[in-house]
């Protein structure tokens, strides 16, 4: 059980409860307890979260018109807020030259691709150097990740003196507005590393120095920054693979508590899974409350990448054609889960989004074995002859291609229903 399902079991429970007093609330924090624990939250972190939560209850009452549960619920995410950071980052869209620190395993390089990619999809021109001078393939893993981000690349194949590198880098790229350095790793702070950081910080002057910290590495992430900001005295934080590990919220309260603030999150593989770190907006994930902006956004960036024409999106008439368009865009959207949650719906069972996950792969595969005319006009697939020869294209069954037509049939229907008012494609247009 992760972080968020175990504060959702907690809450949920609460919530059956008839009466709300001491032994209701004790048990209560005891729950938050395991699960925060678990979740490789500090222990003495969380005895102060519970204690203020214990104290605020019981020694508060609830407005006028607001239930028990719902006024606990409350001071949990409020409380939950606070534990991991509180506040949001808000990255400035200016000249900047930002230098990226961390150990092996964190992600730093995908992670300076993704940054550059956010800075660049917001209208600022961004460029990587290469100042890994330590770990193999690191060059050819920053140049591929670049050219797929679309941003500039600067690095010197082989060359062993990173300042070499920052100073060659800044003369090639000083017209980029947004210059990220990836630094050497190791998989400890020692003096070489300090002494490393030290020299290419001296040569590169950067506005910003982030720590690129993995979320699985739960509260170790706090002693690291602050050994990093002992050494070289850190911007910020940003923390990775939050979409996988279960010490994620270990990871962010440790952080915080050596008061180095989390400034980004990245949450999947795709180099669009970066956003800056919003706890409101994290902890309401955690808790199954829909985050809608990050949802529309989300959509927003699948289309932009799956390369479709925005107009597209907001169709006329549903047919395959248009089916297909909207599920490129969905496989661009990263995992379902994720998905769900921000549609505030979390806790779908994993085996219903892993099966909805490969129904729409083979969706897109069976409708790429169909002609254009039977895109265009399903009443075509009346014909079982059509039927036989898209299962054996697609490599399919019959049964299969027929469940799908089926499905298709019953979203046209919806569709069509929902055409009927007047300002659907209005509606749905401003929200694509």
């Amino acid at each position: 059980m992760d972080l968020g399902e175990g504060l959702r079991h907690a809450i949920a429970k609460l919530t059956r409860s008839t009466i709300i007093d001491a032994k209701t609330i004790k048990e209560f924090d005891k729950e938050l307890q395991k699960t925060l624990i678990s979740s490789d939250v500090d222990v003495q972190l969380v005895l102060q979260f519970t204690k203020n939560i214990e104290d605020k209850a019981l020694k508060s009452k609830p407005p006028q018109g607001v239930a028990p549960t719902d006024y606990i619920t409350n001071i949990v995410y409020d409380e939950l807020v606070k534990l991991m950071g509180g506040g949001s980052y808000n990255p400035k869209m200016r000249r900047q030259r930002i230098l990226l620190l961390g150990l092996y395993g964190a992600g730093k390089t995908t992670t300076a691709a993704k940054l550059a990619k956010f800075y660049q999809d917001r209208g600022m021109s961004a460029a990587l150097i290469c100042c890994d001078v330590s770990r193999p393939a690191a060059y050819e893993q920053l140049e591929t990740l670049a050219k797929q981000a679309n941003v500039a690349f600067f690095g010197i194949k082989g060359e062993q003196d990173p300042v070499k590198v920052v100073k060659e880098g800044l003369a090639k790229l000083g017209d980029r507005q947004v210059v990220i350095c990836d630094t050497s790793g190791r998989n400890a702070l020692d003096d070489a590393l300090i002494g490393e950081l030290k020299r290419v910080f001296a040569a590169f002057q950067p506005d910003e120095k982030i720590l690129v910290v993995s979320a699985d590495i739960g509260q170790v992430s706090g002693r690291q920054a602050k050994e990093f900001d002992d050494a070289v005295k850190i911007s910020g934080v940003i923390v990775t693979k939050m979409d996988g590990s279960g010490k994620g919220g270990g990871a962010l309260s440790a952080t915080h508590a050596v008061n180095a603030s989390v400034m980004f999150i990245t949450t999947g593989e795709k180099l669009s899974n970066i956003e800056p770190y919003d706890s409101d907006k994290f902890i309401g994930r955690l808790l199954g409350i829909p985050d809608i902006a990050a949802l529309v956004e989300n959509v927003q960036n699948a289309i932009k990448e799956a390369n479709i024409n925005p107009e597209d999106v907001a169709m006329e008439e549903l047919n395959f054609d248009t089916f297909y368009t909207q599920l490129k865009a969905m496989g661009k959207m990263g995992p379902l889960k994720s998905v769900f949650g921000m549609m505030g719906a979390p806790d779908v069972p994993k085996e219903v989004v892993e099966q909805g996950e490969e129904k729409l792969n083979r969706y897109k595969v069976i409708i790429g074995s169909m002609t254009a005319k039977e895109r265009k006009n399903a009443k075509l697939l009346h014909d079982p002859a059509r039927v036989r020869r898209i299962a054996s294209g697609s490599g399919t069954s019959e049964g299969e291609v027929r469940t799908m037509i089926s499905d298709f049939n019953k979203m046209k229907k919806v569709f069509d229903n929902l055409k009927n008012d007047r300002n659907f494609k209005k509606k749905f247009g401003k929200f694509m």
